[in-house]
């Protein structure tokens, strides 16, 4: 089992928090616009902001992988809803919740400082073709990790 650890360094433990996902089934490229667009949020409104998502209320301004994107309402350009990835988020802000709990930190008063989703590894598949060949298919798994500062 590989050990992995954080990217940012420098902390304070006293009033920092760290929650983590590694090698998860999601888009590396969604996964980073939702990953921007809650970084600075506190915890709470980060969290009424992707079950917003999930509903598809609200969405997530693409600021990188946005060709051909269609302009969302309350978006200023392309926009979308990445509900998997949203999902996944809103498990790991309970995750970061919980470990704030247990340090005796107030989950009222984090706030989102680091939040950001690296490629991990690479699992390689084939698609079969026509007359016996096969094509690659690789399928990308990503780590996210979030880390919170109480004010």
């Amino acid at each position: 089992m590989p050990r992995w650890g954080y990217s940012i360094t420098g902390l304070d433990p006293m009033t920092t928090v760290k929650a983590s996902l590694r090698e998860v089934d999601l888009s590396p490229k969604w996964t980073r616009e939702v990953c921007n667009a809650i970084k600075g949020m506190r915890v709470v409104k980060a969290r009424e902001y992707l079950e917003r998502v999930v509903e598809g209320e609200e969405a997530v301004p693409y600021r990188r992988y946005k060709k051909l994107r269609a302009h969302r309402r309350g978006v200023r350009g392309p926009g979308g809803y990445p509900v998997k990835a949203a999902r996944h988020l809103l498990k790991l802000l309970d995750s970061l919740s919980a470990n704030a709990e247990f340090k005796g930190l107030d989950p009222e008063r984090l706030v989102i400082t680091h939040a950001v989703s690296h490629k991990g590894r690479a699992l390689k598949r084939f698609t079969p073709r026509a007359f016996g060949r096969a094509s690659p298919r690789n399928k990308v798994l990503v780590h996210i990790e979030l880390a919170a500062t109480q004010v």
